[in-house]
């Protein structure tokens, strides 16, 4: 069996005194591991770092077996990560997010949208938002997408501005007053793709609580796991080039 496709690396593992076992989010195969023959030498290991992406070929005898890659590189951008925290945490971050999704289920949105944020990582402003965008994302990839196009109360789709904790769904500003102090706050800029171009730090403040409350309560606890450490250091390093710009999301 054989195919071709590209990537973002997301990690390797030694195996052997020269080779690598190489984790890739690629296109059309998803997350993906292969062996790399050599990739624990020198002239390899440059290529296969996280945030880099490849061209994989990926060869095995049975659609099960690990299989072997050959790899290509094409855009290597994990060097300029080493001397940006922002960066190199979030990178270690997207690749733990990605680690959630199960192995060789093609999502081509999220590996899209994983090298569109790699490929602005020197801008906070935009990856702040994008990554807790990501985070969302990845909810509805795993099957428990956040319903935020309307009032779960009225219908209404005007001043959305609350998240039931329960639900999972949006609350406008005058059905949820009585109750605010019971609800997520729901920022502007997660109502789309876009989203406004310069969420304040409270909201993006107020987007990383939120995300990371879902994420929580229906990936990461029924499965026995916490936040990776990567994320509490990525919106830390933020905080630094965006004074303000945690709050109580860490």
């Amino acid at each position: 069996m054989e195919w071709v496709d590209e990537g973002i690396v997301l990690g390797t593992r030694r195996h052997g005194e020269a080779n690598a076992i190489l984790e890739v989010m690629t296109r059309d195969h998803g997350r993906h591991l292969g062996l790399v023959r050599g990739g624990g030498g020198a002239r390899l290991r440059p290529i296969l770092q996280p945030g880099n992406r490849v061209g994989v070929t990926w060869r095995a005898r049975l659609d099960e077996h690990l299989g072997v890659y050959t790899v290509e590189g094409l855009a290597l951008h994990a060097g300029r990560f080493l001397t940006e925290a922002c960066a190199l945490y979030g990178m270690t971050y997207l690749a733990a997010l990605c680690r959630l999704l199960p192995e060789r289920d093609p999502h081509g949105a999220v590996a899209e949208n994983l090298e569109a944020i790699i490929l602005r990582f020197g801008e906070p402003r935009f990856v702040g938002p994008q990554i807790a965008r990501f985070e969302l994302q990845m909810l509805t990839e795993l099957g428990f997408g956040l319903e935020l196009d309307r009032c779960a109360a009225t219908g209404s789709m005007e001043n959305l501005i609350y998240v039931s904790p329960r639900t999972g769904r949006a609350v406008s500003e005058a059905a949820g007053a009585p109750w605010a102090d019971r609800l997520l706050r729901l920022p502007d800029f997660l109502l789309d793709d876009e989203g406004p171009g310069n969420p304040s730090s409270a909201e993006l403040a107020a987007g990383f609580a939120m995300t990371g409350f879902f994420l929580d309560r229906h990936v990461l606890e029924p499965r026995g796991l916490a936040h990776s450490d990567a994320r509490a250091h990525f919106i830390a390093a933020l905080s630094r080039l965006w004074p303000g710009a945690t709050g109580s999301a860490e």
